[in-house]
Order: C-alpha cells, then sequence, then structure tokens
C-alpha cells in the first residue's frame, strides 16, 4: 500500500515540476521580442528526504541562458546605437515550441500514472472491505 502512496507523491512532484517548466517557457515566448530579455531555463532536482532517494523531483534554481543576444538592425528603435543596431532576446520560438510540447507530453504521463495509481489504490480498498 506505501507503494502506492508513494507512485502518487512522485507523479505530482512530476506534474508540479513540469507546470513551472511550462510557466517559464510561455514566459519566454511572451518575451521573445523584447530587447536585452535571457532565456529562462528551470532545471530538475531529485528530492532526498533523511538520506535516502524518494523519486520525487522539483524544479532547481531558474537559470538564465547566458548565449548571446540577436543583433537587430532597426535605426528608428529608441533604443539602437550609432550604428542602428539594438541587442534583441536569446528566445528562439522554435526550441520553445518544443520544450512545451515535451513538458506538456510529460506532465500528462505523470497524470496518467497518478491516476492508475489511485484506481490501483481505490481497488485495494475495496478489496480490503469486503
Amino acid at each position: 500500500m506505501s507503494d502506492l502512496i508513494n507512485t502518487l507523491g512522485v507523479s505530482a512532484s512530476g506534474m508540479q515540476a513540469q507546470s513551472a517548466r511550462l510557466r517559464h517557457v510561455s514566459e519566454n515566448i511572451a518575451n521573445a521580442d523584447t530587447p536585452g530579455y535571457h532565456r529562462k531555463t528551470v532545471s530538475f532536482q531529485e528530492h532526498v528526504l533523511r538520506g535516502e532517494r524518494t523519486g520525487q523531483v522539483t524544479p532547481g534554481p531558474v537559470a538564465l541562458d547566458q548565449s548571446a543576444l540577436t543583433r537587430v538592425f532597426d535605426p528608428a528603435h529608441p533604443l539602437a546605437d550609432s550604428s542602428g543596431h539594438y541587442d534583441g532576446s536569446n528566445v528562439d520560438l522554435v526550441v520553445e515550441i518544443a520544450d512545451a510540447r515535451e513538458a506538456q507530453r510529460s506532465y500528462e504521463a505523470n497524470l496518467r500514472m497518478f491516476d492508475q495509481a489511485r484506481q490501483m489504490t481505490q481497488g485495494l480498498l475495496e478489496l480490503l472491505r469486503r
């Protein structure tokens, strides 16, 4: 029974981590045209309780992508320098959309695992009631 309860915790932590990842991806997409914006990334850390691995994950600290910002030529832009260029963002929409799909599918997989463990727990409790 405790394994089923642990499974619920593992899948719930996975859903929370993927929702945090999706939140940062959506922020990146929303700021793709913001001058000087650096892409945000989030990594996952394994959750350890009393020195033992639990199988759960937590979102780690948010990191800014330090790759070079794109140089945009627009002499009419208020941030343009004397050569007519300004720093754009380093957000690649193709990468962000791929990350969003991966996060969505991972979230759905954790949701299915959570639902399956819940159904198994419910079935076990029904058997014990008899």
